[in-house]
């Protein structure tokens, strides 16, 4: 399947796209409303929460906006590599789990924004400083190579 076919038919399935897709599929992180699909034997990430979602593309936007600094960006809207990313997802999603939730072994979005929003009252009002931290410190795995003939 060709990429334009690819995406077209993704944007026909998927209606609401996980934010946080990347570090889902990185099985890095869970939450209880996304839902998989496969299109094309590739994975796909689904909300099935509208309300769920906003709020999470809220989140999503605060911590690329917030971590630009730490990241060395300049423009957070410009669209970034994927290594970078996955740093702001994940990293971003350790953060929080450390400053809301500790105790979980897997970073949960849905419950993390969610305890965000009961906590502070607004997701802006986060103190990023901290949440940052889990971004600066996050490093991606490191690809095995194989043995050498």
């Amino acid at each position: 399947m060709d990429e334009a076919a690819f995406r077209n038919v993704k944007g026909e399935i998927n209606r609401l796209p996980c934010v946080f897709e990347r570090a889902l599929l990185a099985r890095h992180a869970e939450c209880d409303l996304a839902v998989r699909h496969q299109i094309a034997e590739r994975e796909s990430i689904a909300c099935i929460e509208t309300a769920a979602h906003a709020d999470c593309v809220r989140m999503s936007e605060l911590l690329r906006e917030k971590s630009a600094f730490a990241l060395g960006l300049t423009a957070t809207r410009c669209i970034l590599p994927h290594a970078m990313v996955m740093k702001i997802q994940c990293g971003g999603l350790d953060g929080l789990k450390a400053l809301l939730d500790r105790g979980a072994e897997v970073p949960d979005v849905r419950r993390l924004v969610r305890l965000a929003a009961e906590r502070y009252g607004e997701l802006g009002a986060l103190p990023f400083s901290e949440v940052v931290q889990g971004v600066a410190a996050w490093k991606a795995r490191r690809r095995h190579r194989g043995a050498p003939q």
